[in-house]
């Protein structure tokens, strides 16, 4: 126990050291990985990092994947901006006493994007596509009756068509219950090293300075520069009320420390009827111009959880968040089938 609390303690200190440098905006890459997925975690505004378990648990907290043993199959789709929508596919499944794990790929789809050049400014005719994928394995183990962990490995794959860039992320997380109603959470997100795209499309030829009219020419590549990943730590409470026998209230929040963004406070909550029919609702907040900074703000959902009988069941979760620098804001659909 007391190395667990111990390592909470560290990380915090850690965060608190590294944390929101609102200078270093712009220079990291790889923003996919900040992108949510799930819908139940969306609508509740990324506040359940404490109590959020099963599949949908991967992207907020490895550590609540083992707390819902069973296997798990999960498909989650978004409506983002500027006409991008997101994919997520996922699979779960327990090993008993050794922990369950899970595999994740989240896709993007870009569209077609019209090739323009210098000739064509309006474009030549010809499009293309960026591709962006991230592969995840997780691991999660139910150390006691209170405490569960969890990490994730990613590997990071961006393309803009013969131009690319690879990399890899490390999740790490800890829950822990004091009781059936309190929860607290920990995580650290994508730590890993930089990445820098390469590629044909960077390679050009030029003449030679100095050399004689009709020489060959030479080629040289673009060397770009190297970026760092958005990583960022959560700390996080909930706590569930249960007013009846059919009613049960969830509150959440969380703390957000980013190492390339102000830090952020988010909040949410869950009214559930009978674990069958559920309301949900959420805000964040940046820390920083009177909290005002943050894009995104009112996040709101349902969702319906149906036991088809045989030990078989099926989630459907619905969520919008609110977009405040873009004329459409978010939509996301989740899908989820549950095997005990």
């Amino acid at each position: 126990m007391k190395k667990y609390f111990t390592l909470i303690i560290l990380s915090i200190f850690t965060a608190s050291l590294y944390a929101g440098d609102v200078a270093r905006k712009g220079t990291t890459g790889a923003e996919q990985l900040l992108i949510p997925v799930g819908a139940r975690g969306l609508a509740t505004g990324g506040a359940f990092v404490a109590n959020l378990t099963g599949l949908e648990s991967v992207y907020y907290n490895p550590a609540g994947l083992d707390v819902l043993p069973g296997t798990e199959a999960m498909f989650s789709y978004m409506n983002y901006i500027a006409d991008i929508n997101v994919s997520y596919f996922g699979a779960s499944t327990s090993l008993g006493d050794f922990g369950s794990i899970a595999l994740t790929i989240k896709t993007f789809d870009f569209g077609d994007i019209p090739i323009t050049t210098a000739d064509f400014p309006d474009g030549d005719g010809r499009t293309y596509s960026p591709s962006f994928l991230t592969f995840g394995l997780t691991y999660s183990k139910l150390l006691t009756d209170r405490i569960s962990i969890g990490t994730s490995f990613k590997l990071i794959s961006e393309s803009i068509q013969n131009t690319s860039a690879n990399g890899f992320a490390i999740d790490f997380g800890v829950q822990y219950r004091f009781d059936q109603q309190l929860s607290i959470g920990v995580a650290l997100m994508n730590i890993g090293p930089n990445m820098q795209y390469s590629g044909p499309e960077l390679q050009q030829r030029t003449n030679v300075s100095g050399s004689n009219p009709g020489s060959p020419t030479g080629s040289f590549e673009i060397v770009s520069e190297g970026f760092q990943i958005p990583s960022y730590f959560q700390l996080s409470m909930s706590y569930e009320y249960n007013i009846n026998e059919q009613n049960n209230l969830i509150l959440g929040s969380a703390f957000i420390a980013n190492n390339s963004l102000e830090d952020k406070f988010n909040f949410g909550l869950e009214y559930g009827f009978m674990k069958t029919f559920f309301l949900r609702g959420g805000y964040n907040l940046s820390v920083g111009s009177e909290f005002k900074n943050s894009i995104y703000g009112f996040t709101a959902g349902a969702g319906i959880a149906y036991d088809l009988g045989g030990d078989f069941g099926l989630v459907f979760d619905y969520a919008f968040r609110e977009v405040k620098e873009f004329p459409s804001s978010n939509h996301m659909f989740t899908v989820k089938f549950r095997f005990e």
